[in-house]
């Protein structure tokens, strides 16, 4: 028997009230969930991403479900500048 790692995509589920949380775990892994934000983070399979995001919006008390953006942030990112998400200033030089 051999261990393979399945690829996961968090998502943020906003709630109307907090009763639901244990009933979603059957959705996939409950990771944290903030009683005063209305909220839970929610781990699934990636294959089941679609399916699974469907069946929650169909939820009464869900309000909104975001994907998590982690998979498409590039690791070896260095130079922000180069990329066009950080512009120096002149403030910057100065140090």
């Amino acid at each position: 028997m051999s261990f393979k790692i399945r690829p996961r995509r968090g998502l943020i589920v906003y709630l109307n009230s907090m009763k639901t949380v244990k009933s979603l775990r059957r959705y996939g892994h409950v990771q944290y969930s903030s009683r005063r934000m209305h909220y839970v983070v929610l781990y699934v399979d990636e294959e089941n991403i679609a399916n699974t995001i469907e069946k929650l919006r169909q939820l009464r008390n869900v309000r909104k479900v975001m994907q998590s953006h982690w998979p498409e942030i590039d690791p070896e990112l260095t130079d922000l500048e180069v990329t066009g998400l950080y512009k120096k200033h002149d403030e910057d030089e100065k140090e």
